[in-house]
């Protein structure tokens, strides 16, 4: 019975550095992906159907972009004091939402521009209509599913990815004292804005 001679040849360095690699950036990308487009919990059934308020204004606020704005921004400096994605929004002739996400360990800027509506029951409806995020391609769904994924959110805005917008749910927010608002009218050209305020029933 002859013997066979089996020689084994040693693998160079080289190659399995550059396979380890490849494996590597593939699962980064396959991992990556699967971050992006999981969907964590549809927050639209958290959120409870439209709370009707009814009864007439006991304030109306008439106020403009300005001071919606110096609003905003200590409202949300408080809301984000501990938090590690930072947003801003800001009202010009169209309402924009701006802030970062890391995309491979590397800081993403994004500008998220809005076209704001009254609805009937008061709520506030931003309608996103365009976004800007440096060369990335990335759909304004996918945006907004990550900062619905990624955020410590008040259960009182409500972000619909699916139909690229997000609902001020107005009739779910209300000041410790039991006050409520809803909104009348919102001009971002003429720069008037109307708010009335209720009591608590």
């Amino acid at each position: 019975m002859e013997k066979k001679n089996v020689t084994l040849t040693k693998l160079n360095p080289w190659k399995a550095a550059f396979l380890f690699l490849v494996a590597v950036l593939i699962g980064g990308f396959l991992l990556l992906f699967t971050r992006l487009t999981q969907e964590r919990e549809n927050v639209s059934q958290i959120i409870a159907e439209n709370v009707v308020r009814e009864g007439d204004p006991v304030i109306t606020i008439n106020s403009n972009k300005e001071q919606v704005n110096r609003f905003v921004d200590f409202y949300l400096a408080d809301l984000q004091k501990d938090a590690e994605q930072q947003y801003q929004f800001v009202l010009k002739n169209e309402a924009l939402l701006t802030g970062e996400f890391d995309l491979l360990g590397f800081p993403v800027s994004f500008y998220l521009y809005f076209d704001p509506f009254v609805m009937a029951n008061g709520n506030i409806q931003l309608k996103a209509k365009s976004l800007s995020i440096g060369a990335l391609g990335l759909p304004i769904n996918q945006v907004l599913k990550m900062i619905q994924n990624n955020s410590e959110i008040p259960e009182w805005i409500d972000i619909q990815p699916k139909e690229e917008m997000i609902i001020l749910r107005l009739d779910q927010f209300e000041l410790k004292n039991g006050m409520f608002f809803r909104a009348d009218k919102i001009n971002l050209v003429d720069n008037e804005i109307q708010l009335n305020v209720y009591l608590p029933e």
